[in-house]
């Protein structure tokens, strides 16, 4: 085998690799042997008839397989050679195939870039904390007692209001034709709870139980089900029952009805709860604090197969929350030629990032677990109370989803890895400030999406207030 190299600018590498056909031939014989000892040929022992024989039975069969693996060990030995790594599999080309002439082919590629990080001790970070205010865990108690409510029919004959539940009989029409999925029978409907197509529910508010009442509202444009999006409809609805909330007390009796010995060990269940997700959310800032300090610190050039591939991962997303209105107001409202300028940005970004923690844990020879993985699962199951078993059973069943894990995981050793050697001070904060994660940034809007596209997390993590109550009123319900 023999390689020149024909270009060499930054990253890029272009070779041009010829192998001789005699070792090219020495391998199609070899093949062709070891066939001929096991394939029995008619007038001949295994192994015992003419080459030329065995080259007409046997030669098309194995030639292609022949010249893939000449092509792709020769390519191996180029590397090895040149003690080079590749961001991505080398691109191939060959000429035309032909009979006894030498193999050449011309292989490209992009070399990973030579990373050099400086004294880990040296990063600074600041870490934020907050306190868990006693009005947020009194707001928590309230959103469960209020999760807990019982409705009871009203006896006296008034008209419904908000916050009251009807018990209706409705069958939905569009021109007077009745669609699928459009009826229902002694559906429990709390007015004001934005269950129904808008508009739906304040048509009920001032009737009767026995009311018979035509509703009429029109399907959003988005409505999943495209047959009736933006279309006008009727619903026939009869009002079978009126009930009304009756408030839950809390006291210990609540306490208990949601596991817990007494009022007091529950609030003590909610501070924990709460100051959990005040951790994790101190935590993606100090995380975001870290990556913007190795982004500025760290200056190098990254392969560009590698950001296209991560620019079409970012834009796929984009498309899909596109196709299925979930884009959020602040991209809608920008020109999608800007949005796809800043998706360029951070696919730099993610890349360069994701180079430099690599580097950082092969030099501390951070390894995955199996334990780091049945915690990964452990992390995920806590997320779906009392669907753990489930959650359990599709990683058991899915290898795909649980080699999906190892890149996070991994992630997040490097982060707690470079934690431990950062300088980090801690500063109290206002939950306003520990929920802010643009701030201290020029360009707050560019740091969003940015925020947006390395961890969705961070998203969920500015709605932690009513996260934490939903997760505790899930929590203490499998308790209970």
């Amino acid at each position: 085998m023999n390689a020149k190299e024909l270009k060499s600018e930054g990253l890029k590498r272009v070779f041009e690799v010829t192998v001789k056909n005699s070792d090219f031939e020495d391998k199609i014989d070899a093949k062709i042997q070891n066939l001929s000892k096991t394939t029995k040929i008619p007038g001949f022992r295994p192994g015992k008839a003419p080459k030329a024989m065995l080259m007409q039975k046997f030669r098309p069969a194995v030639l292609g397989e022949t010249l893939d693996e000449v092509i792709n060990s020769a390519a191996n030995e180029v590397l090895t050679k040149n003690k080079m790594t590749p961001a991505m599999t080398p691109d191939i080309k060959m000429g035309k195939f032909e009979e006894g002439k030498d193999i050449k082919f011309e292989m490209s590629f992009e070399v990973l870039p030579e990373i050099k990080f400086g004294d880990l001790n040296a990063i600074k970070l600041e870490k934020s904390v907050a306190e868990v205010p006693a009005e947020e865990i009194e707001k928590t108690l309230k959103y469960l007692a209020q999760s807990r409510r019982t409705a009871v029919k009203v006896k006296e004959d008034r008209a419904a209001q908000k916050g009251d539940t009807v018990v209706i009989n409705f069958v939905g029409s569009v021109d007077g034709v009745e669609f699928k999925g459009g009826k229902g029978d002694n559906y429990p409907l709390e007015l004001g709870s934005g269950a129904f197509i808008p508009g739906f529910e304040d048509q009920l508010i001032g009737k009767k139980s026995g009311d018979k009442v035509d509703v009429k509202v029109k399907f959003p444009e988005n409505y999943h089900a495209k047959d009736l999006a933006g279309k006008d409809a009727v619903f026939a609805v009869e009002i079978k029952e009126l009930r009304e909330p009756k408030e839950v007390e809390i006291n210990d009796e609540f306490a208990k009805s949601m596991g817990e010995e007494n009022l007091n060990r529950l609030k003590e269940a909610i501070k924990t709860r709460i100051k959990t997700d005040y951790e994790a959310a101190s935590r993606m800032k100090l995380k975001r604090q870290l990556l913007d300090n190795l982004d500025k610190e760290y200056k190098f050039d990254v392969p560009q197969g590698l950001v296209d591939a991560e620019y079409k991962a970012i834009v796929d997303q984009y498309n899909n929350a596109k196709k299925y209105n979930q884009l959020d107001e602040e991209e809608k409202a920008k020109p999608e030629e800007k949005l796809l300028q800043e998706y360029k940005e951070i696919a730099v970004r993610r890349v360069k990032l994701g180079l430099l923690l690599s580097e950082i844990g092969k030099s501390a020879k951070i390894n995955i677990t199996p334990d780091d993985i049945n915690k990964a699962i452990m992390n995920e199951a806590r997320k779906y109370p009392g669907q753990e078993k489930a959650v359990f059973d599709f990683y058991l069943k899915n290898r795909q989803a649980v080699e999906s894990l190892k890149a996070p995981v991994f992630e997040e050793k490097i982060v707690d890895y470079i934690f431990e050697k950062a300088t980090i001070t801690e500063k109290t904060v206002s939950l306003e400030e520990l929920y802010n994660f643009n701030e201290n940034d020029s360009k707050p809007a560019k740091k969003k999406v940015a925020a947006k596209s390395e961890d969705k997390a961070e998203s969920k993590a500015k709605t932690s207030a009513k996260s934490t109550k939903e997760k505790t009123v899930k929590a203490t319900k499998k308790s209970a």
